[in-house]
């Protein structure tokens, strides 16, 4: 019967093994990060309210540098969040609930009045000018793997 020693790692072998895989670590979580759509904001603002109006709207410009779409929308100062987009029909413009809402890689989205928005129902306080709203979007990447998008939106004034 053959006998087969193995070499014992020493103390420092083992510090270095420990150092190599301590380095190493941050380089992984680098790659999976890039993997990941980013998504950057600006311009985020929402339009004020007076006391006893329940809706109002966000605008912004939204860019990923992945193929991605929205597919969630919140905010704590609204019951419900949407995405709507308006839209001419027959000579009225009218706006509609966007499930979904494609963010293609490298292009800016914009969400202003007249097109895409935000619509905040059911708005308990008035949006005063000054305040900000916290609003988060949920984000799918092509491989499915979902991230938020964390939002502060200044408010403006009515009329703008």
């Amino acid at each position: 019967m053959m006998k087969i020693c193995l070499p014992r790692l020493s103390a420092f072998d083992s510090r270095l093994s420990a150092i190599r895989s301590a380095a190493l670590a941050p380089l992984l979580v680098a790659y999976a990060l890039a993997a990941q759509a980013e998504v950057t904001v600006k311009d985020a603002w929402v339009r004020g309210t007076v006391a006893g109006q329940r809706s109002s709207g966000a605008f912004l410009a939204m860019t990923s540098t992945e193929e991605a779409k929205i597919v969630a929308v919140s905010s704590p100062v609204a019951k419900v969040a949407e995405i709507h987009a308006t839209k001419n029909d027959r000579g009225m413009m009218v706006m509609e609930h966007v499930p979904t809402l494609a963010l293609p890689a490298g292009k800016t989205v914009e969400f202003k009045p007249g097109g895409h928005h935000v619509m905040l129902m059911g708005i308990e306080k008035p949006l005063a000018k000054g305040a900000t709203v916290p609003i988060t979007f949920t984000v799918e990447d092509a491989k499915g793997r979902r991230s938020s998008v964390e939002v502060k939106a200044a408010v403006r004034p009515l009329g703008q």
